[in-house]
């Protein structure tokens, strides 16, 4: 594979090299763990993105009414596809120009920004309109996948540095909320959640840093068994809806219809800008935390994976894909950036689906338990990006872009009631803290000429 590197790319690798020098990683991306080892690598992966991966189904599921059969199947089709797509995504098939999967260890899943157009469109023409709309709008994610390589270059150090600082720091307020127990929980905020997300926070943290190589790399899985079983005594686990799930179901191709019409694809249009804008800065991440050279083919071919996955969805009855960015969390948390652990979280992730029992206990999993886990992960994301904003030269325009992509970004992921009274685009386009900071950055970034500048003290 060619891995010719354009300038900005060139410029990231150098802002992080001399820092990451003492943070090597157990496995890197070509490497390949004994089957035990890549076995429970890939579990860990899947048990931090979770619930990620049946949250979007589940919400898609009560705008169709659908009653506990469909419900559960539109989860274990949510997880086919994802093991499906993550495979492609981690692998990468295909020549050059047409190829699909960036090869970077990565999980699919279906983005929250769909879950919005999803709402009414399902209201004017029921969930086959849904599928059919989002395979129709995936053309503009394949087609703008070829565009990718031009806007690279609006992508320097200063901007790519906010981005994947803003990514960590706008999912700190969903690892809280895990931590907390779950947003409509009965108990949320209680202190014995608190108190349970603490404890696995200490946990991972001391096995990660003392752990050594034997032990470091299942940090996050250690600690997640260890609440599991912690919470089983406390009476915060139903083993009744493992008892109520069926041993094994299999996919069925079209089972709710789909229905192909361009006024259900239009809703759909911003969300897939939104993740094509996500999935950039995912890609970025990725290469800095598994300290890959990425080109912009790379990117380029991991934006086309996220179009090929949401036209395979609804297929089977699931939703549009979208690259998640747990992963890019657990990376330098576990120092582990193997493709192979990504495709065999891909199989695990299939197995699942296949068989609702295994799925549904680790579904159940208390989410003070994920929360402990997810505060450490999207912390070390965020310290990514500052490590590599501190290779940047703090001129005034510097400065300007980085507060301005920080202000907006974080203030709507912390009020995104705010944007909901713009115009339609606008509104899906600003519906996520990390996209509308990543706006915000690329239009300074053009907007303010480099000038001879000091740096800012």
């Amino acid at each position: 594979m060619e891995t010719r590197l354009d300038e900005h790319v060139v410029e990231v690798t150098e802002s992080y090299t001399e820092q990451t020098a003492d943070t090597e990683l157990y496995y890197g991306v070509e490497d390949t763990p004994d089957l035990v080892t890549t076995t429970v690598l890939g579990f860990q992966n899947v048990i931090t993105a979770f619930g990620g991966l049946v949250a979007v189904p589940l919400i898609i599921a009560g705008m169709a009414g659908f009653g506990i059969a469909d419900t559960a199947y539109m989860v274990s089709a949510a997880l086919l596809v994802s093991g499906i797509v993550s495979i492609i995504q981690s692998k990468g098939f295909g020549p050059k120009f047409f190829r699909v999967g960036a090869g970077m260890p990565t999980i699919m899943g279906t983005d929250f920004a769909f879950v919005g157009p999803a709402a009414s469109v399902i209201a004017h023409g029921g969930i086959a309109a849904y599928f059919g709309g989002t395979m129709l709008a995936s053309l503009v994610e394949l087609v703008m996948s070829y565009f990718i390589k031009p806007v690279m270059k609006f992508f320097p150090p200063v901007v790519t540095g906010s981005v994947i600082s803003l990514m960590g720091m706008t999912l700190m307020s969903v690892a809280m909320e895990w931590a907390a127990g779950g947003v409509g929980a009965a108990d949320f905020g209680a202190a014995r959640n608190i108190f349970i997300a603490a404890l696995i926070f200490v946990i991972i943290a001391a096995i990660n840093h003392y752990g050594g190589k034997k032990f470091a790399p299942y940090s996050v899985l250690i600690g997640a068994v260890i609440g599991y079983i912690i919470c089983i005594p406390l009476g915060m686990v139903d083993f009744q809806q493992v008892n109520d799930a069926a041993w094994f179901a299999l996919p069925q191709l079209f089972k709710y219809g789909i229905t192909f019409r361009w006024e259900y694809a239009l809703p759909f249009v911003t969300g897939y800008l939104v993740t094509i804008i996500e999935t950039v800065g995912v890609m970025q991440t990725l290469g800095q935390v598994t300290k890959t050279d990425i080109t912009d083919e790379d990117i380029a071919a991991g934006v086309r994976a996220d179009g090929i996955g949401s036209i395979i969805g609804p297929i089977f009855g699931s939703g549009p894909s979208a690259t998640f960015s747990q992963n890019a969390g657990l990376i330098p948390m576990t120092k582990n950036a193997s493709r192979k652990v990504a495709i065999a979280a891909g199989f695990i992730m299939i197995a699942m689906s296949l068989l609702p029992k295994f799925a549904t206990l680790v579904s159940i999993m208390p989410m003070p338990v994920l929360g402990g886990a997810g505060l450490l992960m999207f912390g070390n994301v965020a310290a990514a990006g500052i490590q590599s904003l501190s290779r940047v030269k703090f001129t005034n325009r510097n400065m300007l872009i980085v507060a301005g992509s920080m202000a907006v970004g974080l203030g709507v992921a912390f009020r995104p009631e705010v944007t909901a009274g713009l115009p339609g685009f606008l509104s899906g386009l600003f519906s996520s803290g990390i996209s509308a900071g990543t706006i915000v950055a690329l239009t300074l970034n053009i907007l303010l000429k480099e000038k001879n500048e000091t740096v800012a003290e």
